[in-house]
């Protein structure tokens, strides 16, 4: 007697998984797209973007809600590769039974030894990468978490070697003291060299987002056109992926000359001469978020960075013992300023991994915490509200949280509920309540404005709308109407959007 499905039980049985999946599909879109509601179609092989206008995050959520519905695990890269439910199907079909916790608990990492002092004399970010390699050129700088979960440690020497060969070859290419080299690359050791290699040729960085997904290049360049364009960047270092398609911007870019991968500049051979750097040099060019209008580009001196750099560790008693854990993307400012060049200042270590993999995994953020003993890290409100919506008791059993003293809320409104909620949730994990800490940035300034006293619980006060926005009079609410609890969600979710998409 057989135990295999017939035929007809089979493709009942596929039948049953595509209405279920066409079913998460639909219900998300009419949320994200409520006044559609009733012209919302989705078959398998409606178009995620196009036609449902599924971004990053919606993706994120998308995939979620499959993987509960089908008790399934989906690769990382899904994300960046599906483009029509149809494909979302076969995920479903292929992938394996989420049997397990997806992130089990691993032995911690012992913390490295306390350096005594830091650059206080150092006028430039060259300054501060040549007195470490001085002091301590072997001491571990980054824990790079790139694909799976092997880890790459890379030393401040091995960092300023790599990004010496990164100069030689844009040098050769042509790059010329303050021109401008547009970087559109991944989370990767790619990145940390080539930012610092442009800066050693005499270059100016631009952070740019790389795109989400591959088959999404074309637009995704054409958007930056105009960023492209502002910062007269007459070089483009890209992915293999991106370069062949990136040359359609010649034509909209009138500077651009040179589009070319991490790997073609450090085929160059030729030894590196070092260009002098003052502190009123521009370090790079960050472009803002454009949440509220067209991305503008603010010019960053090396005294900027050094001065707000020094002023956060100062605020929140930074040390060499500290350890910054991040999934926050490079060419956003409380990534690629607060995570990388505060921890490259202070000589703690940075342990990075990808947003992708966070989004995808929230706990994974959590677990390098534990791991690495994290005592600092950052997230927009919408990551912590990820970890407190997303991510199941079964995934934490055995998580330590109590080495963490600063986690940062920022780059978006924080939400008192959010904060609440992750506080208690977390609590039973180590997590300390003063350890919130709701912060103000913007590009203009570096990165850091406002930060409250270490140790103290967050504050909200409650004021009227209407005086803040016409005088900017901040009167006290006496009579509050609750949120209605329904409606969190989806401003959680609008906030997340903002910050990713």
């Amino acid at each position: 007697m057989s135990l295999q499905p017939s035929k007809s039980q089979a493709d009942e049985g596929e039948q049953q998984t595509v209405t279920v999946l066409l079913g998460l599909v639909r219900q998300l879109a009419v949320e994200l797209q409520p006044q559609h509601n009733r012209s919302i179609t989705v078959t398998l092989d409606s178009s995620l973007d196009r036609d449902l206008r599924f971004d990053s995050l919606s993706r994120v959520e998308l995939v979620f809600r499959i993987e509960h519905a089908f008790g399934v695990s989906l690769p990382e890269q899904f994300l960046a590769t599906a483009e029509t439910p149809r494909d979302l199907l076969r995920a479903v079909q292929r992938a394996p039974s989420e049997t397990a916790p997806t992130a089990a608990p691993e032995v911690r990492l012992a913390p490295l030894e306390e350096t005594q002092s830091v650059p206080l004399n150092a006028r430039t970010l060259h300054d501060v990468l040549e007195w470490h390699c001085e002091k301590h050129s072997t001491r571990t700088h980054i824990y790079l978490y790139a694909e799976g979960r092997e880890v790459e440690e890379i030393s401040y020497a091995a960092l300023l070697k790599d990004a010496e060969r990164v100069a030689v070859g844009l040098r050769e290419r042509g790059l010329q003291p303050g021109h401008t080299a547009a970087l559109m690359l991944p989370t990767g050791r790619d990145y940390f060299s080539c930012f610092i290699g442009t800066m050693l040729a005499g270059g100016v960085p631009v952070p740019l987002y790389p795109p989400a997904r591959l088959p999404q290049i074309e637009d995704h360049l054409r958007r930056h056109a105009r960023i492209l364009s502002n910062a007269l960047a007459s070089t483009l270092i890209t992915t293999p992926e991106v370069q062949p398609i990136a040359r359609l911007l010649k034509s909209q870019v009138p500077e651009m000359r040179t589009i070319v991968t991490p790997a073609e500049l450090r085929s160059a051979e030729a030894e590196l001469i070092k260009t002098s750097a003052q502190p009123g040099d521009i370090a790079f060019l960050q472009y803002t978020s454009g949440s509220t209008g067209i991305p503008k580009g603010v010019v960053l001196t090396h005294a900027n960075l050094l001065a707000n750099i020094r002023a956060i560790g100062g605020v929140i008693q930074v040390d060499s013992t500290d350890v910054f854990v991040s999934w926050l993307p490079l060419y956003h400012d409380m990534g690629l300023i607060g995570a990388w060049l505060g921890s490259l200042y202070f000589a703690y270590p940075l342990v990075k991994m990808s947003p992708v993999k966070f989004l995808t995994r929230p706990q994974s953020w959590l677990w390098a915490i534990h791991k690495h003993r994290g005592t600092i890290s950052a997230s927009p409100n919408f990551g912590y509200e990820l970890c407190v919506s997303k991510v199941r008791d079964a995934a934490l059993e055995g998580l330590d949280l109590s080495s963490w003293r600063v986690a940062f809320n920022g780059a978006e409104p924080v939400s008192p509920k959010t904060v609440r909620r992750f506080t208690e949730r977390f609590c039973e994990y180590g997590f300390k309540k003063e350890s919130m800490v709701p912060v103000y940035g913007l590009a203009e300034s570096s990165l850091g404005v406002t930060f409250p006293p270490m140790g103290r619980l967050p504050i909200i006060d409650r004021i009227q709308r209407e005086p803040l926005a016409r005088s900017g009079r901040a009167t006290p609410l006496r009579i509050v109407t609750r949120m209605r609890s329904n409606l969190w969600p989806a401003v959680s979710l609008y906030l997340a959007i903002r910050f990713v998409s």
